[in-house]
Formats: structure tokens, C-alpha cells, sequence
């Protein structure tokens, strides 16, 4: 095949040009109520809405490329516990109420960072289509007690697309998680958002560190001109 890549930093997507819809997926990381909306987790905790709903328009259009590439692969997550809260670590709902945004207690949104709740869901401009892989996790990684893995590798992708919030916690976690799996990163810049500007732009940074210690670091208009030669051309 020819060699395809996305233009990056440090390095261009994929290391090694083999970039094609059957090899890669898009992985939209807790685009919830509970981290972007009015009401939710992150609206508690009284941090700036504008900093991870930054990313709901480049990630929109990223999004809408991508479902007219034949054989490309979407995947969303959402991070959320058991309606019981068994899989709540007792000093995770510990820190979360000393901010006053306790998890599992009632808020504007429903029991916050539940399943099931209105503020877990994914918000709406970026909803799954029917056939979109969720995956639902309790943690900050995607890898962690899911089966995002299992999945990735039975559908024999190498090259994931990283957007989503927060840049600093879920996503970066999620491009660690995949790094030491062998699996090929690039975070985009836009699509990424975190409650403090200065923490997205050192996660960013860290990415790019020792040759791209995690992968690379690009923008959705890189990938959206390069997914276009990925399209089926139309037969008339």
C-alpha cells in the first residue's frame, strides 16, 4: 500500500504510513453531561464549562467525516459507576465530596457519575449512531475493566484517534493505557479539553516528549483532509 500519514508532532501519524478505515478508530473519550453540561459533575465542582466543551465542535465534525468512511470503527466512552456503587473505590468518593461534588449523590443531573443518571449520558451533539461501540468505565482508563482491548484487537486495529475530556485525566490515561499496548496514539489538540488551560497544555507537551514518548500530537483539520482519501468515491 502507499504510505498515508497525518501531519503531526513530533512525528507523523502513523509512524510507519499504514494508515487505512479497516486499521483505525476514533475513540471519543466522556463526552457526558457529568464533564461538559450545566449541572453535571464538573459544573459542581465549579470549574469552567468553556474548557472541556471546547472540544464538542471539532469533535462533531471530526465525527461526521468519519461515519462516511466505510469500515471505520467509532468508539465512544463513558465513565460511570453501578447504580449500588460497588465498583466506587471508597477514596475516589471521598475526594470527589471534599470538592462538593460528591459521587453517587443527588445533583441537578441525577446521582452524579452514575449509570443510568441524565448527567452520564453522552450529550447530544455528539450521541452514538446505532452500531457505534460504548464503552461504559469505571475508571479513568478505557482499558481498565472493559473490554476496549479485547475489542480493538478482534477488529485488528493498531492506530487510534484520540479526543475527548479531559485531556489531563481520561484521555491521557487512555493514550498511556494504549501506548504500552502497541498501539499507535495521536491526540488531537482541539478535541481535547481540560477544567484548567495550563493542565491540556502540559498534557500535551508530555506527549511530545523523548521523540513522542505516547505517540503524537495533531488537529481534527489534519485528519478530516487526510480521512477524505480514506471515502469510498461515490458510484454514479
Amino acid at each position: 500500500m502507499i504510505p498515508l500519514f497525518i501531519q503531526a508532532d513530533p512525528y507523523l501519524f502513523p509512524y510507519n504510513g499504514m494508515l487505512t478505515a479497516e486499521n483505525t478508530a476514533l475513540i471519543i473519550i466522556d463526552m457526558q453531561t457529568d464533564f461538559c453540561g450545566p449541572g453535571g459533575y464538573v459544573d459542581q465542582m465549579g470549574y469552567d464549562l468553556s474548557l472541556t466543551r471546547r472540544a464538542i465542535e471539532p469533535i462533531k465534525a471530526l465525527l461526521h467525516q468519519t461515519r462516511e468512511i466505510e469500515g471505520f470503527t467509532i468508539i465512544h466512552t463513558r465513565e460511570g459507576h453501578r447504580r449500588d456503587l460497588s465498583d466506587l473505590p471508597a477514596n475516589k468518593r471521598w475526594r470527589s465530596k471534599q470538592i462538593g461534588a460528591e459521587i453517587g449523590a443527588d445533583g441537578p443531573m441525577g446521582k452524579i457519575l452514575v449509570r443510568g443518571e441524565p448527567g452520564w449520558d453522552i450529550i447530544d451533539e455528539l450521541k452514538p449512531l446505532p452500531g457505534e461501540i460504548i464503552i461504559d468505565k469505571p475508571g479513568k482508563g478505557s482499558f481498565y475493566a472493559t473490554d476496549l482491548d479485547l475489542i480493538l484487537r478482534t477488529k485488528g486495529i493498531k492506530n487510534l484517534i484520540l479526543t475527548g475530556i479531559t485531556t489531563d485525566v481520561c484521555v491521557h490515561t487512555t493514550m498511556r493505557e494504549a501506548n504500552d499496548r502497541g498501539y499507535e496514539c495521536l491526540i488531537l489538540e482541539d478535541c481535547t479539553g481540560a477544567t484548567d488551560y495550563n493542565n491540556h497544555l502540559a498534557a500535551l507537551k508530555m506527549v511530545t516528549m523523548q521523540g513522542g514518548v505516547f505517540g503524537s500530537v495533531s488537529k481534527s483539520q489534519e485528519v478530516i483532509s487526510v480521512l477524505k482519501s480514506l471515502k469510498t468515491p461515490a458510484v454514479n
